[in-house]
Protein backbone atom coordinates (compact mmCIF):
# COMPACT_ATOMS: atom_id res chain seq x y z
CA UNK A 1 0.00 0.00 0.00
CA UNK A 2 1.80 2.87 -0.65
CA UNK A 3 -0.52 5.73 1.15
CA UNK A 4 -0.78 5.25 4.68
CA UNK A 5 -4.84 4.56 5.16
CA UNK A 6 -6.96 7.61 5.87
CA UNK A 7 -9.77 7.45 7.92
CA UNK A 8 -12.63 7.19 4.97
CA UNK A 9 -10.61 3.79 4.48
CA UNK A 10 -10.67 2.56 7.88
CA UNK A 11 -14.46 3.79 8.20
CA UNK A 12 -15.43 1.56 5.08
CA UNK A 13 -13.27 -0.85 6.14
CA UNK A 14 -14.69 -1.22 9.72
CA UNK A 15 -18.32 -1.37 8.29
CA UNK A 16 -18.40 -3.90 5.95
CA UNK A 17 -16.41 -6.36 8.56
CA UNK A 18 -19.34 -5.12 11.06
CA UNK A 19 -21.53 -6.18 8.45
CA UNK A 20 -19.97 -9.56 8.19
CA UNK A 21 -19.88 -10.43 11.81
CA UNK A 22 -23.23 -9.44 11.91
CA UNK A 23 -24.21 -12.49 9.96
CA UNK A 24 -21.65 -14.84 11.60
CA UNK A 25 -23.27 -14.15 14.70
CA UNK A 26 -27.11 -14.47 13.44
CA UNK A 27 -25.91 -18.24 11.80
CA UNK A 28 -24.03 -19.08 14.84
CA UNK A 29 -20.35 -19.15 13.20
CA UNK A 30 -18.59 -18.18 17.00
CA UNK A 31 -15.36 -19.30 16.00
CA UNK A 32 -15.05 -16.69 13.19
CA UNK A 33 -17.13 -14.63 14.65
CA UNK A 34 -14.32 -14.55 17.23
CA UNK A 35 -11.75 -13.59 14.88
CA UNK A 36 -13.52 -11.01 12.86
CA UNK A 37 -14.49 -9.22 16.65
CA UNK A 38 -10.50 -9.45 16.69
CA UNK A 39 -9.71 -7.98 13.70
CA UNK A 40 -12.46 -5.15 14.55
CA UNK A 41 -10.98 -4.16 17.82
CA UNK A 42 -7.14 -3.80 15.92
CA UNK A 43 -8.81 -1.70 12.94
CA UNK A 44 -10.36 0.29 15.34
CA UNK A 45 -7.42 1.08 17.08
CA UNK A 46 -5.39 1.73 14.30
CA UNK A 47 -7.96 4.05 13.14
CA UNK A 48 -7.71 5.70 16.68
CA UNK A 49 -4.06 5.85 16.45
CA UNK A 50 -3.46 6.47 12.85
CA UNK A 51 -5.56 8.64 11.54
CA UNK A 52 -6.04 10.65 15.01
CA UNK A 53 -2.44 10.52 16.25
CA UNK A 54 -0.27 13.79 16.04
CA UNK A 55 0.86 13.78 12.72
CA UNK A 56 -2.87 13.58 11.21
CA UNK A 57 -3.79 16.37 13.95
CA UNK A 58 -1.29 18.45 12.53
CA UNK A 59 -2.72 17.96 8.90
CA UNK A 60 -6.07 18.46 9.92
CA UNK A 61 -5.47 21.63 11.94
CA UNK A 62 -7.11 24.63 9.96
CA UNK A 63 -8.31 27.96 10.83
CA UNK A 64 -12.30 28.45 12.56
CA UNK A 65 -13.60 31.75 11.75
CA UNK A 66 -17.61 30.85 12.49
CA UNK A 67 -17.66 29.84 16.20
CA UNK A 68 -21.40 28.84 18.19
CA UNK A 69 -21.93 30.24 21.38
CA UNK A 70 -22.20 27.16 22.97
CA UNK A 71 -19.54 27.00 26.35
CA UNK A 72 -16.56 24.62 26.29
CA UNK A 73 -16.44 22.02 28.52
CA UNK A 74 -14.47 22.83 31.56
CA UNK A 75 -12.07 19.60 31.26
CA UNK A 76 -11.80 20.16 27.92
CA UNK A 77 -10.63 24.10 28.39
CA UNK A 78 -8.18 22.75 30.60
CA UNK A 79 -6.59 20.61 28.86
CA UNK A 80 -6.37 22.70 25.95
CA UNK A 81 -4.30 25.77 28.35
CA UNK A 82 -2.27 22.57 29.95
CA UNK A 83 -0.87 22.24 26.33
CA UNK A 84 -0.06 25.59 26.16
CA UNK A 85 1.36 25.49 29.27
CA UNK A 86 3.71 22.32 28.26
CA UNK A 87 5.16 24.55 25.02
CA UNK A 88 9.02 25.04 24.83
CA UNK A 89 10.39 27.95 25.66
CA UNK A 90 13.63 29.13 26.04
CA UNK A 91 15.76 28.32 28.46
CA UNK A 92 12.82 26.82 30.07
CA UNK A 93 11.69 30.12 31.56
CA UNK A 94 7.89 28.98 31.57
CA UNK A 95 6.98 32.57 31.81
CA UNK A 96 4.07 32.58 29.28
CA UNK A 97 0.96 34.42 31.13
CA UNK A 98 -2.30 33.01 29.77
CA UNK A 99 -5.53 35.10 30.48
CA UNK A 100 -8.55 32.82 29.41
CA UNK A 101 -11.61 35.15 28.67
CA UNK A 102 -15.21 33.64 28.62
CA UNK A 103 -16.73 36.37 30.60
CA UNK A 104 -19.31 37.85 28.07
CA UNK A 105 -19.15 41.12 29.01
CA UNK A 106 -15.41 41.49 29.29
CA UNK A 107 -15.26 39.90 25.61
CA UNK A 108 -17.35 42.80 24.26
CA UNK A 109 -15.48 45.54 25.94
CA UNK A 110 -12.14 43.97 23.94
CA UNK A 111 -14.25 43.88 20.60
CA UNK A 112 -15.38 47.57 21.23
CA UNK A 113 -12.05 49.28 22.58
CA UNK A 114 -10.29 47.32 19.53
CA UNK A 115 -12.58 48.48 16.82
CA UNK A 116 -12.34 52.21 18.78
CA UNK A 117 -8.80 52.07 18.58
CA UNK A 118 -7.83 50.56 14.99
CA UNK A 119 -10.57 53.00 13.40
CA UNK A 120 -8.63 55.84 14.73
CA UNK A 121 -5.78 55.24 12.63
CA UNK A 122 -4.56 55.61 8.88
CA UNK A 123 -3.54 53.08 6.19
CA UNK A 124 -0.15 54.10 5.29
CA UNK A 125 2.18 52.39 2.93
CA UNK A 126 4.11 51.26 5.88
CA UNK A 127 1.42 49.81 8.04
CA UNK A 128 -1.36 48.62 4.86
CA UNK A 129 -0.11 44.93 4.66
CA UNK A 130 0.13 44.08 8.19
CA UNK A 131 -2.85 46.34 9.58
CA UNK A 132 -4.33 48.07 7.14
CA UNK A 133 -7.57 44.99 6.82
CA UNK A 134 -8.21 45.78 10.51
CA UNK A 135 -8.23 49.62 10.16
CA UNK A 136 -10.67 49.30 7.11
CA UNK A 137 -12.95 47.33 8.60
CA UNK A 138 -12.83 48.62 12.03
CA UNK A 139 -13.83 52.28 10.30
CA UNK A 140 -16.92 50.16 8.71
CA UNK A 141 -17.66 49.38 11.89
CA UNK A 142 -19.18 45.47 13.57
CA UNK A 143 -15.26 44.39 13.64
CA UNK A 144 -15.43 41.30 15.83
CA UNK A 145 -11.64 40.54 15.99
CA UNK A 146 -12.21 37.24 17.88
CA UNK A 147 -14.58 35.67 14.89
CA UNK A 148 -17.06 35.53 18.02
CA UNK A 149 -15.49 32.84 19.92
CA UNK A 150 -17.07 32.00 23.37
CA UNK A 151 -13.56 31.91 24.54
CA UNK A 152 -10.32 33.88 24.08
CA UNK A 153 -6.75 32.54 25.22
CA UNK A 154 -4.53 35.94 25.27
CA UNK A 155 -0.80 35.38 25.67
CA UNK A 156 1.65 37.31 27.24
CA UNK A 157 5.01 37.32 27.82
CA UNK A 158 8.03 39.45 29.48
CA UNK A 159 8.06 42.84 26.98
CA UNK A 160 11.80 42.67 26.95
CA UNK A 161 12.26 38.97 26.86
CA UNK A 162 14.46 38.12 24.09
CA UNK A 163 12.10 35.04 23.18
CA UNK A 164 8.92 36.44 23.93
CA UNK A 165 7.91 35.59 20.35
CA UNK A 166 8.89 32.50 19.98
CA UNK A 167 7.58 31.22 23.73
CA UNK A 168 4.31 32.48 22.87
CA UNK A 169 3.80 31.39 19.39
CA UNK A 170 4.85 27.41 20.60
CA UNK A 171 2.32 27.50 23.25
CA UNK A 172 -0.78 28.87 20.95
CA UNK A 173 0.55 26.29 18.63
CA UNK A 174 0.40 23.71 21.00
CA UNK A 175 -2.91 24.54 22.34
CA UNK A 176 -4.47 25.00 18.68
CA UNK A 177 -3.66 20.92 18.34
CA UNK A 178 -5.11 20.28 21.47
CA UNK A 179 -8.11 21.92 20.20
CA UNK A 180 -8.33 20.11 17.11
CA UNK A 181 -7.50 16.81 18.91
CA UNK A 182 -10.79 17.57 21.18
CA UNK A 183 -13.15 18.64 18.47
CA UNK A 184 -12.86 22.25 19.15
CA UNK A 185 -12.09 25.36 16.66
CA UNK A 186 -9.43 27.66 17.21
CA UNK A 187 -7.91 30.68 15.07
CA UNK A 188 -4.80 32.76 15.58
CA UNK A 189 -5.81 36.76 17.04
CA UNK A 190 -3.15 39.16 16.23
CA UNK A 191 -5.05 42.21 17.02
CA UNK A 192 -4.23 42.27 20.42
CA UNK A 193 -0.52 42.04 19.54
CA UNK A 194 -0.96 45.09 17.08
CA UNK A 195 -2.10 47.03 19.69
CA UNK A 196 0.67 45.88 22.40
CA UNK A 197 1.49 49.46 23.00
CA UNK A 198 -1.37 50.97 22.71
CA UNK A 199 -2.14 52.85 25.80
CA UNK A 200 -6.25 51.83 26.36
CA UNK A 201 -5.83 48.50 24.87
CA UNK A 202 -3.13 48.50 27.85
CA UNK A 203 -4.78 49.81 30.52
CA UNK A 204 -7.72 47.72 30.01
CA UNK A 205 -5.60 44.22 30.42
CA UNK A 206 -4.00 45.88 33.33
CA UNK A 207 -7.25 45.25 34.80
CA UNK A 208 -8.13 41.98 33.76
CA UNK A 209 -4.75 40.86 35.30
CA UNK A 210 -1.51 41.69 32.99
CA UNK A 211 1.30 42.92 34.52
CA UNK A 212 3.01 45.88 33.80
CA UNK A 213 6.46 44.21 32.81
CA UNK A 214 4.54 42.08 30.13
CA UNK A 215 3.04 42.60 26.52
CA UNK A 216 0.05 40.79 24.51
CA UNK A 217 2.29 38.66 21.69
CA UNK A 218 -0.37 36.16 20.69
CA UNK A 219 -4.02 35.35 21.26
CA UNK A 220 -6.43 32.52 20.57
CA UNK A 221 -10.16 32.22 19.83
CA UNK A 222 -11.44 28.76 20.70
CA UNK A 223 -14.62 26.93 20.61
CA UNK A 224 -17.38 25.01 19.10
CA UNK A 225 -17.25 25.32 15.50
CA UNK A 226 -20.36 26.84 13.78
CA UNK A 227 -20.72 24.06 11.30
CA UNK A 228 -23.79 21.32 11.23
CA UNK A 229 -22.29 18.62 13.16
CA UNK A 230 -20.14 21.74 15.32
CA UNK A 231 -16.76 20.08 14.13
CA UNK A 232 -13.79 21.85 12.90
CA UNK A 233 -12.89 21.63 9.20
CA UNK A 234 -10.78 18.92 8.87
CA UNK A 235 -9.81 18.52 4.86
CA UNK A 236 -6.21 17.84 4.42
CA UNK A 237 -5.10 20.30 1.89
CA UNK A 238 -2.22 19.94 0.02
CA UNK A 239 0.23 22.39 0.86
CA UNK A 240 1.83 24.40 -1.94
CA UNK A 241 4.18 26.65 -0.29
CA UNK A 242 7.10 26.84 2.19
CA UNK A 243 9.46 25.67 0.55
CA UNK A 244 12.39 23.05 1.79
CA UNK A 245 15.66 22.84 0.84
CA UNK A 246 18.06 19.33 2.39
CA UNK A 247 21.24 20.42 2.47
CA UNK A 248 23.25 16.94 2.65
Amino acid sequence: MENQPNAEWFEHVISKLEDVDDVLLMEGHQKSHKKVSDALELLNWAEENLTRGTLPCIATRHSTRKFKQEPIEEEKLRQVIEAGRQAPSGKNKQQNHFLVVRDKAVLERLVELVQQEFAKMEITDENSEDIGGAIRLAKKGNYVFKYNAPCLIIVANKRNYGNRYADTACAIENMMLAANALDLGSCWINQLRWLKDNPVIMEYLYELGLHEEEAVFGSLSLGYADSEDGLPNRRMVPIKGNEVTYIG
